[in-house]
């Protein structure tokens, strides 16, 4: 399993603000994760997790999984910017909300920005787990409306929770497909080179960079201890 390499945030001007440090993890093959674990001050944090537990509109939708009906186990909301097309997944089509609705949020985007130079996120999908039997399961954010290589940030409120990455089947640079689309999202066993595994604390910033999405499966599994709420914002530009 690769090492994390822990380097000064070259983005961060200001060297008392929080003093941030940025992990580094290169998956290869144009893949790479970034993790900052003090994205956000502790205090700074527990105020945003405050804000969304109370005032976002949370549903726990029924969503198709493998042809059978089920209730997604963890609740969610989705924010974005006017005239995007609309996001579907799992046959699940969440109400669109505005920036506007939810003020803070607009404050950890630009937060978020301010660190990335250069990414111009204009969706949010908010998810919460409120306990060790919520979870997502194994897969790869990879529609086509995200784009062939997306990017994807994702800032995490209150209890710390693992997330995995594992390599998917067959995505070798010998194995890919030539025309550059997702490769199957089935999961097999791999070797320890092709696992990682993150501690998403609170108020941390992780990102996934690159053809992570292409080449990589993600999930945040069931843990016995985490029996406390995580509130995890995922940031993401639609083409």
């Amino acid at each position: 399993m690769l090492k994390l390499k822990a380097v000064s945030e070259p983005t961060n001007p200001n060297p008392s603000d929080n003093a941030k440090k940025t992990q580094r993890l290169d998956l290869g093959s144009g893949s790479e994760v970034l993790y900052i674990p003090k994205f956000l001050s502790y205090d700074e944090a527990w105020k945003f997790f405050d804000y969304l537990n109370d005032h976002i509109p949370w549903t726990r939708p029924t969503i198709r999984v493998f042809g059978r009906s089920c209730l997604q186990p963890r609740d969610t909301c989705y924010v974005a910017s006017a005239g995007l097309p609309d996001l579907i997944y799992s046959g699940y089509q969440p109400k669109a909300y505005s920036w506007d609705d939810f003020p803070p949020l607009k404050d950890i985007l630009d937060a978020v920005h301010k660190a990335l130079p250069g990414s111009r996120f204009n969706s949010l999908l908010l998810n919460r787990y409120k306990g060790s039997n919520d979870y997502v399961s194994w897969h790869a954010d990879d529609e086509k409306l995200y784009g062939p290589a997306p990017e994807i940030a994702s800032v995490s409120f209150g209890c710390e929770r693992e997330f995995l990455l594992k390599k998917k089947p067959g995505a070798s640079s010998q194995e890919r497909r030539s025309d550059g689309e997702p490769m199957s999202k089935r999961v097999k066993k791999s070797n320890l080179v092709d696992q990682h595994s993150f501690t998403l604390k609170h108020g941390s910033l992780l990102v996934m960079r690159g053809h992570t999405q292409r080449d990589w499966l993600h999930s945040v599994p069931k843990r016995a201890k985490a029996d406390a709420t995580r509130i995890n914002l995922t940031f993401r530009h639609i083409v």
